[in-house]
This record gives C-alpha cells, structure tokens and sequence, in this order.
C-alpha cells in the first residue's frame, strides 16, 4: 500500500506540542478516516536517540536524520526553545536542507521557521512564527519577508505556522489538501477544536495580548488607540496628545511594539472592528463608523487584509459557531 511519510525533526528542547500536534492529528486522519493512502508519521532526530523536550519529557526517535533519505510527502520542523542551538547546527541544518529536496512539502512549526530560515529555504518567501520570537528572527534573517501576525502561511511549497497549537491548523490544513474537508472536520471534532482558523487570523487579539507596553508614553498612547478607535489617531494627534514630536513618537512604537504608530491604529481598529461583529448585531457602516474606518469599505479592506476573510463573512462563521449567543445591538 503507498503511503504518504510525513517526517517530523525534533531535536534537544524541542516543544512537545508542536511534535504532538502534528502526530496526533495524523493519526486520527489514518483511525478515522481509513484513507487509501495512509499517513506514516516517522519522528526523526540527529541520531535517531531520544528528543528531550523542553519540558523535560523524551520521546523515542524513529529515525537519524542521517540515515534518512527521500522520497518525503512532508517534511515538518518543530519549534521549542532549543531552536537556536539547532539552527547554529549545521549538520542538522545540512540534513534539513537535503530532506527539503526530497520533500513534496516543507514546513516548520513555531521557531522551527528558524531552522529553516538557517537553511535557506525561506529566502525570498513569505513566513512566520511565534510572535514572541519573530523580531529576533527578522534581524537575524533579513532575507525572510517574516509576518508575524498569521496563524499559518503558505509560500509555494513552504508552511511556516505560528506557534504551538497552530500546529494543529496547519495539520487539519494539510488534511483537507490531501483527502478534502470532510474527513478534517471528522479529525477537529475528535480534537474537540475548530475546524480551521483562517490562515491569517491573526495570532492574538489585542485585548488578551501582551502586557502593555513598559514605557509610560507609549502605554499612554496605546490606552488612548484601544479607547478611542473612532477619534483622530494620526500620528501627528497622538504626539500632540503627549507632547512630543510625531518623529519621537513612531521611534518609540517602533522600539518598544515593533511597528509605526499608523500600522498599531489600523490593527486597534481591526480587532475592536472583530469585536462590534461578534458581540453586537450593528449593521456594517455603524460598526465601521465606531471603529473610525469611515466606511464599511474601508472596513472590508483592513478587515480582510488581516484576517484573510470579509467582515460579513466573518461574522456568519462566529455566527454558525456559537447560535443562539448573539447580543442585540446598542
């Protein structure tokens, strides 16, 4: 019987969740669905020993990456927090690059994009990963166009997911590509998960993301963007607000949250947007004008450049999730 290898790679301080997420998801593709070309999951490490995940528990390799050789329907990096000492590995990274060309598909789950990355095989491609590590990766490899706000992304070939327990997307993603979506949505509701997440959802949403920002100033004006999404948040009237220049001002942001302040308005006003659609029944316009998009066209526009999916759309989807739950508009 064909089969299609799906290999693995985990290494010392691997993130067991992102090997997991992968493995298990499979398996429950080969029990459920019984396909005719089966998934055969193959846990590959440098010499085949025992991974030692970060969390302190081991997992039995099945194979070196040595010994392995192609051809490989999918080969998949995992991340974890001994991701750096990988990447500077460079007979892991060798082995990776080889089993690449060998590989129908690559991917790379959470940091595991740095090993690719270290690689070369994300040159010139689209990619992301935790968006905890993202800045140290872009300076790392400027050669990447990272994006760290997708839960997955497809270059070509290539899928680099986020982190953890996007894993589990990409894999049901894969699922769908190779047997069609019925059979992923029989292995979501085994995993008691959502079918699948739009690959550009964003990662977090600003109102269960990070803590503020450490600098009184910026934390000030970030308060006042999450407040007041519908006022003036030029950069000009943000500076004008706390008394310095707009020049000073978008240093600061872009120390301190990684981004310009017009960039941090524009997804403030997306998620308060994501916000109104699910928790209200307002009408389009009304949810653009309380967002301050101005129209529900310039809504459509930063809400499916975000998210990958219009507003109406979106909300139909939280609709169908969740009936029964809507709240009546205000």
């Amino acid at each position: 019987m064909a089969e299609r290898v799906m290999v693995v790679v985990g290494y010392e301080s691997a993130e067991l969740l992102d090997i997991a997420c992968v493995t298990t998801s499979l398996s429950l593709a080969n029990t459920i669905g019984r396909p005719a070309v089966p998934y055969r999951v193959v846990l590959a490490g440098p010499g085949g020993g025992p991974i030692v995940c970060d969390s302190g528990l081991s997992l039995a390799g099945q194979q070196s990456l040595e010994r392995l050789v192609g051809p490989i329907d999918t080969l998949v990096v995992s991340g974890g927090m001994g991701f750096e000492r990988a990447a500077a590995d460079a007979r892991l990274v060798g082995h990776v690059r080889r089993l690449a060309g060998e590989s129908r598909r690559v991917a790379s789950v959470c940091t595991g994009a740095g090993v690719l990355a270290a690689a070369g095989l994300l040159n010139g491609r689209r990619a992301t990963t935790h968006w905890r590590f993202a800045p140290a990766l872009a300076a790392r490899h400027p050669e990447v166009v990272l994006d760290p706000t997708p839960i997955y992304i497809r270059d070509g070939n290539v899928y680099t997911a986020a982190g953890v327990t996007s894993a589990l997307d990409l894999t049901l993603a894969f699922v769908e590509e190779d047997h069609g979506p019925e059979l992923a949505r029989q292995v979501a509701r085994d995993l008691v998960v959502y079918l699948q997440r739009p690959a550009n959802q964003a990662q977090m949403s600003l109102f269960t993301a990070a803590p503020p920002p450490r600098d009184p100033l910026v934390r000030t004006v970030v308060e006042y963007i999450t407040a007041h999404p519908d006022h003036d948040l030029a950069t000009a009237a943000l500076a004008d607000l706390v008394g310095v220049t707009p020049r000073h001002l978008t240093r600061l942001f872009t120390e301190h949250l990684g981004q310009a302040p017009g960039r941090f308005v524009r997804q403030a006003r997306t998620e308060a947007a994501a916000h109104l659609l699910t928790s209200t029944t307002l009408p389009m316009a009304r949810v653009a004008a309380r967002c301050g998009f101005g129209t529900a066209e310039s809504l459509r526009q930063a809400f499916t450049g975000r998210y990958g999916i219009s507003p109406s759309r979106y909300r139909a989807a939280q609709t169908r999730r969740t009936p029964g739950t809507g709240v009546p508009a205000r």
